[in-house]
Order: structure tokens, then sequence, then C-alpha cells
């Protein structure tokens, strides 16, 4: 009886607690998603020219791309009061919530500070679509790596990230609808005042409540010292505020030449991953960056920088509107799939549902190319929502799966010496009896095992220890690599995520400037959809695929 009654209170504090961590992932695609729709538009109606908006959306992920991996490796060594990964997220969310006031409100922080306001409002505008794209996106790292460090067991994992990504695609939803209302006409328009300032104040309110939930996220905030990065000393005792701020600039300073070795020595494994990973996010995002433009300019044949009120403008608004509608019902699609995603990966193996959602997007793509029908085309964006829910689920739980079985699928990689490792000290939900039937590619089913909840055991014993031990090379005379964790590696991944979108954002406007058609947006997404097909067929999937490519 009373192990039933704490079965019962750990599966309702776990699920708490995965709701706690997923409401600021909800939270940052709202606005995300939000500004992926709205900022374009309002670039090119400030006057930016087309090649140069799409540079101006390259500035955060190029920022990202280079701060990513020295993030994961830092939250990986970081000590604190509040453990590793929160002090990042509430560092990163702050960056959004800045971002969140400029955007809306740049013209008339210009007009506050200088007598000629349009270089300064276009400064405080790139200013602003910068630190949102930056922090937005790299704050997903920390929050990936909390979900690793709380959900250890292989089930819990891959239902923890299933969570994750219906939460994205939830936040898409909202996000992409937002967008498409008009808040000038609406009953907050007298308190909030335009378009912008409605939907961005919105956009604050709900962030902010998503951030406060992050306060009662349990985590790693009373262990040990840290293992020191290499060449570093970590002092012992308490710390004082001046203490942490010395040896946080001390750590990142050293951090730089560590953090070139670990990503150059990167298991070729992971590195087939990456690669699958870069041309589908690529060709991914090269629709859906400019998917509003394309639906505003090419389909219903508007002009973005026309007066306000003229045929064109309003046309080009109303496409606008519409390519809100198919990125939501994309959402709306990818909610569904992540919902069914492990029945999905049961019945047909990961392999088969990985490569089934590379394919559909140059489909959807290639249809939207040749098809001048809204409707067919808002069908076409929704479909891309099944390659959505994929990229955001199985990379994640196959990098998992690398870690979890390192001697296997890291055969250069092996846990040095006998010590405990800082992810076996740190509190994770334990996993439940092993009732589910293996999957088709060698992973184990989630049947009901995450329902019922065992005893507590070690967290050192679990099956799915995603842990950042020291790994050395198994042949004579190896260099040890120091404190290789999962954080850095999901950083990895995330870098494909940000590197995708900087090349669409350097070369799509010229393109299209060469082109004399938007068009080319989504021929570019259909041809990199093709060539992300052949490396999604050279990733590691199970055991078998590392005798078949001699890894």
């Amino acid at each position: 009886m009373v192990q039933r009654l704490w079965a019962g209170r750990l599966l309702r504090h776990r699920k708490a607690q995965l709701l706690l961590v997923n409401l600021l992932t909800f939270g940052l695609e709202v606005c995300l998603a939000a500004g992926i729709t709205y900022v374009p538009p309002l670039l090119l109606e400030v006057g930016v020219e087309e090649k140069f908006m799409t540079m101006v959306l390259g500035i955060g992920p190029v920022l990202g791309l280079v701060s990513v991996p020295l993030l994961g490796s830092a939250s990986d060594h970081w000590r604190g009061r509040y453990g590793r990964r929160r002090p990042f997220i509430w560092a990163l969310s702050l960056g959004v919530l800045l971002s969140l006031f400029l955007i809306p409100r740049a013209g008339w922080l210009a007009g506050l500070l200088c007598p000629d306001t349009r270089p300064l409002e276009l400064a405080l505008l790139i200013l602003g679509v910068g630190l949102l794209d930056f922090c937005g996106q790299v704050c997903f790292t920390p929050l990936e790596a909390l979900l690793s460090d709380l959900f250890r067991d292989p089930d819990q994992c891959r239902q923890a990230f299933s969570v994750y990504a219906f939460m994205i695609s939830l936040g898409g939803c909202l996000g992409y609808l937002l967008p498409a209302i008009d808040w000038d006409a609406s009953a907050l328009a007298p308190y909030l005042g335009t378009q912008e300032e409605c939907l961005f104040g919105l956009l604050t309110v709900i962030f902010l409540t998503c951030v406060a939930a992050t306060l009662f996220v349990a985590e790693e905030a009373a262990l040990g010292p840290a293992e020191p990065a290499e060449g570093l000393a970590v002092p012992s005792g308490p710390h004082c505020c001046a203490c942490h701020t010395r040896l946080a600039f001390r750590t990142l300073g050293a951090l730089f030449p560590r953090l070139h070795r670990l990503c150059c020595r990167v298991p070729r494994t992971l590195r087939r991953l990456f690669v699958a990973e870069l041309c589908s996010w690529m060709a991914f995002m090269t629709f859906t960056l400019f998917y509003t433009d394309f639906v505003g300019e090419g389909l219903y044949q508007g002009v973005p920088r026309a007066a306000p009120g003229t045929d064109a403008r309003r046309q080009y608004d109303e496409g606008v509107r519409m390519g809100s509608l198919g990125l939501f019902l994309q959402c709306a699609v990818s909610l569904l799939f992540s919902l069914v995603m492990d029945r999905l990966v049961q019945r047909c193996g990961t392999r088969a549902v990985y490569l089934a959602s590379v394919v559909a997007f140059p489909v959807a793509a290639g249809t939207m190319c040749l098809s001048r029908s809204v409707a067919v085309v808002t069908a076409s964006a929704a479909l891309t929502g099944f390659t959505f829910s994929a990229l955001q689920i199985l990379p994640y739980t196959l990098a998992s799966l690398y870690h979890r079985e390192k001697q296997v699928f890291l055969p250069k990689y092996r846990d040095a010496g006998s010590s405990a490792s800082e992810d076996s000290l740190m509190p994770s939900f334990p996993p439940g009896p092993k009732t589910g039937s293996p999957f088709p590619n060698g992973h184990t089913g989630a049947g009901g095992s995450s329902l019922l909840p065992s005893p507590p055991v070690l967290c050192g014993a679990s099956s799915c220890d995603v842990s950042m031990r020291v790994v050395v090379d198994e042949v004579p005379q190896a260099r040890v690599i120091p404190g290789r964790g999962i954080c850095l590696d999901l950083a990895i991944l995330d870098s494909a995520f940000l590197l995708s979108q900087v090349a669409p954002s350097l070369f799509m406007g010229s393109i299209v400037q060469l082109s004399q058609s938007v068009t080319a947006y989504m021929v570019s997404a259909a041809g990199l959809g093709l060539v992300a097909i052949y490396f999604a067929t050279q990733v590691v999937f199970d055991k078998s695929d590392l005798a078949k490519y001699s890894l």
C-alpha cells in the first residue's frame, strides 16, 4: 500500500516537472513563431531590401552557431545554487524579453533619442530581431539538456522529447495564429496600442508566465564540486558572487581552445547524424523563413513596399495572413504526429519514420512550386508538419541512445576511472518496469512502462545513462577527452539547426533578386530536401548500421 502511494506521488511529481520544463519550450516557440511570421514583412515595410532582409534574419543564427557549443560545454561544467541549466536559461530569457520590448517600439525609442529617427529605428529593429533569434533559439539547448538530465530512462527520455515536440508544435500553432489576427480592430487596441504593440505585449505576458514556471523545476541544486575543465582548478568551499563571476570568466576564457578539441573530435556516428540534420533543417528553414513572403508576393501578387491602404498592400497583407494560417496548420499537423510518434516508431521503426518524414518534405515543397492554388499550397505547407515533428524528436533520442551505449556507438570512447561521474550524482526520475516490447531498430518500446515507476534506484544505474563522464581513446597512449557531456552533443545537433538558417539568410535574397520570382524560395527548399534524403540514409539507427558503414 505504501509503495503504491509512493508510486502515485512520484508519477504526479514527474508529470508536473515535465510540464514545468516544457512550459518554457511553449513560450519560446510562441515568440519565435510569431517573429518568423511578422518580422520579415516588418523589415520590408521599413525599407530594407530583400537581400538585406534575409541577411538580418541570419544575424541570430550566426551568433548562435558560434556560441551554442561553448554554452553547452560551459553548462556541463557549471555549478551553482540553481543547478547547471537554469542560470543559462534565465539569462537567455532576459534577452528574449528585451527583444519583445524593442521590436514594436523601435520607432518610438528612436524618436526619443535623436531627431533623425530612420537610421536609429532601423538599428534598434535589427538589434531586436537579432536578440530574439539568438536568445530564443540558443535557449532550447539547455532546455533539451535539462530534459535529458531529468528523464534518463530510454522510454522516459523518448516520451519526454515527444512532449517537448508537442509543446513546440502547440507554441507554433499559437505563434502563427496571433499575427493573423487584426489587433487594430480588437478590444485590446485602446489599451495596448497598434498591431505591433498588441501582438508583442501579449507575447511578453505569455513568455513571462512560462519563464516563471522554471522557478519550480527540481534540478541538481545541491551537488558536490564540478569536475574541472581542462587546465582549470575549481575552488572549494562556499563562494561569494564575486568569486563566481571571476570563476565564470576564467572558465569561459579557457573553454575556447578546449571546445575546439571537443568539436573537432566528434564521433563518426554523431557526425553522420549532424550532416543529415543540417541538410534537413536547411531545407525546412528555407521554406519556413520565407513562406509568408512567398504567399504574399507569389500567390496574392501583393507588394510589401506599397503604400498602406492601396490594393497592392492589402493583397500582400492578406497573403501574409494566409501564410500564417499555413504555418499554423503545419504546427497543428506536427502536434498530432508528436502525439502518435511513439506508436509510429514502435510499429514501423525509427529508420522508417525518419526517412518517411525526410521524403515527405521535398514532395510538399515541389507541389508548392508547381501549383498556384492557395488551397493546394496551404495543404502542402500543413504536410511539412510531419517533417517538423520528426526532426524535433528522433535525432535527440538517437543522440541519447549513442550516449547510453557508448561502447557500441562511440567505440573510441569509454568511461575513465571508477569514480562517479557528474551525471551519476544528479537527481533523475527512476525508470519504470520494462513491460514494453522491443523496437524494430533495437530501441526499447514504450508500452505502459512509464506509467508505474519502480522504487528508487541509483541514478547512475539508469539504463539511459546520458552522462558527461570523462572519456578516453581505447588505443594505446590515447589522450583524455575531458567532460564530453550530453549537453555538448545536443548543442552540436542544435548547431545544425542554427547553421541551416545561415545559408538561406545570406543567399536566398540574392537568388530571388536574380530569378525575379519568390518561387525560388520553394525551388531551393525542394532541392535541399532531395539532398537531405541521401544523407538521411547514412544515419546510424541501430547496431547493424555500424558494420554496414564500417564504423
